[in-house]
């Protein structure tokens, strides 16, 4: 039987930025796909949001999305462009990229650090027991893991298997999403009618990308070429003489996720764990992000570098995330309505999002820049994101996102050297002394005092700032990275 470390159901982007992560830790781990490549039919997701870039930036792979994509200076709430051009961030912008780049800058990534894709294989459950998981796939094949993580989308084989009740809302709206090439030129941009907004933009290939909003609400099937022109005809009075399509599909609203990311030895992430109308672009974006969250804590699992009840913290802090995403959604979904009480509730959104401090709010929220996770009382820097500050250290002028290209936690101290013995942990955490005499801005908050020294998890997000006291260092120290007596 082929074993590995972990294995990880579903090659797509969460898959793939999650098998990266444990790469890097040097985790032996494997992704099985039912795909024969990494080949995509249709463009799909259309975008990363800031949070996201800072993401890969901070694994030092950014240029490779940002040189194959578009920048935008705006996110959108609805229909409501918000300018995003003053969020502190060196990424303030919305990346234009489709999925299909996506996952081939990730594939490739992936691939160079040596992880095993199995690819044409379908799987059909699992079963585990004290010590690992057996992965069952077609044909009657078989694979081992300590740990399985199901990114396989949100008809995932791997949340079924393991029991995990998929809570939420059936659909409310259905839409008909089609690439294909027209005779006439279309009419490029947004349509409204009695239905809902509709939209037709140019695809990758350099034919039509055409969205609908449907009359009645169908299930997320592949719709007919037929069904696409009728529906362009009750909308624009002609089909534009659409031919030749390359991808047909249809999706809805339904908003639904796991009451569980967790079942023992069995985890799941992205799509999986979460869906929801793609209004915003959120769905890729939460994914990766999944990943980024899980990685490091599996990784030292594995390692046995911290207890399993560290994998406890991964719902713990993604689950409201996921959780607010999709109240963003239905909102959004809302006011697309065409009642006038809807249209005037929009009318509401759209005069309070001109204001400065709405919209400096929402633009972190959609960015996700705004994400804290509960660390406690403390510090402003607590839970959120680490700015990419241009520090002075001892090797020279870097930026901080530099020291988390390995996937190591960093301790940062600014000025004089703060006293605590941090030998116990000197394996599994980086020291670094800085200087930085700039401003700390955070999104949506502003400045913020400088810390005396931060304590970065790999994922980026600050664990413990100086002000909390160097007991609590050693308190957080355990908590992440486990116990002094489990230093090598």
């Amino acid at each position: 039987m082929t074993e590995h470390e972990v294995l990880i159901a579903g090659g797509g982007p969460t898959g793939l930025m999650l098998a990266g992560e444990l790469a890097l830790a040097g985790v032996d781990v494997a992704i099985v796909e039912r795909r024969a490549n990494q080949a995509l039919v249709g463009s799909r997701a259309g975008g990363l949001h800031a949070r996201t870039i800072e993401v890969l930036d901070q694994r030092g792979i950014a240029e490779r999305f940002v040189s194959q994509g578009q920048t935008h200076p705006v996110v959108h709430f609805h229909e409501i462009p918000l300018d995003i051009s003053d969020a502190p961030t060196r990424h303030n912008y919305v990346l234009g990229l489709f999925q299909n780049h996506i996952e081939r800058i990730l594939a490739e990534w992936v691939g160079e650090l040596g992880v095993t894709t199995y690819r044409e294989r379908e799987v059909t459950g699992f079963v585990q027991d004290e010590h690992g998981v057996d992965l069952a796939l077609a044909g009657g094949e078989s694979m081992r893991a300590q740990y399985l993580v199901g990114c396989d989308g949100g008809r995932s084989v791997i949340r079924k298997a393991a029991g995990i009740e998929f809570a939420g809302w059936d659909a409310t709206t259905s839409w008909i999403i089609a690439e294909a090439e027209t005779a006439e030129e279309p009419k490029w941009g947004f349509q409204r009618n009695a239905n809902g907004l509709h939209a037709i933009g140019k695809s990758s290939d350099g034919g039509a990308r055409i969205v609908l909003t449907e009359a009645q609400v169908k299930l997320a099937s592949e719709p007919t070429l037929r069904e696409v022109s009728e529906a362009l005809v009750a909308v624009y009075g002609t089909d534009f003489g659409i031919h030749n399509p390359t991808w047909l599909s249809r999706f809805t609203d339904m908003t639904r996720q796991a009451v569980a990311y967790r079942n023992r030895r069995v985890l799941i992430a992205g799509d999986a764990a979460h869906v929801h109308a793609p209004v915003g672009g959120k769905g890729l974006n939460m994914g990766v992000q999944d990943a980024v969250n899980l990685g490091w804590k599996l990784a030292q699992v594995i390692k046995h570098a911290a207890p399993d009840t560290l994998l406890d913290s991964y719902h713990a802090e993604r689950h409201p995330i996921a959780a607010r995403v999709l109240r963003d959604t239905m909102a959004q979904v809302a006011l697309r309505r065409t009642d006038e009480g809807t249209k005037a509730l929009g009318d509401i959104v759209s005069e309070l999002l001109a204001s400065e401090e709405p919209r400096r709010r929402l633009v972190a929220e959609i960015s996700g820049l705004a994400i804290r996770y509960d660390f406690g009382e403390g510090h402003p820097l607590l839970g959120r994101r680490m700015p990419d500050l241009d520090i002075v250290t001892r090797e020279g002028s870097l930026r901080v996102f530099t020291l988390l290209h390995d996937a190591r936690p960093v301790l940062l101290n600014f000025g004089e050297r703060f006293e605590s013995d941090m030998t116990p942990w000197a394996d599994r955490v980086r020291i670094v002394d800085a200087e930085y005499a700039g401003e700390w801005k955070l999104p949506a908050m502003g400045s913020v005092a400088a810390p005396r020294a931060v304590l970065i998890r790999p994922d980026g997000y600050v664990a413990w700032a100086g002000d909390g006291g160097v007991a609590a260092l050693a308190v957080t120290l355990a908590r992440w990275f486990g116990s002094p007596r489990a230093a090598a």
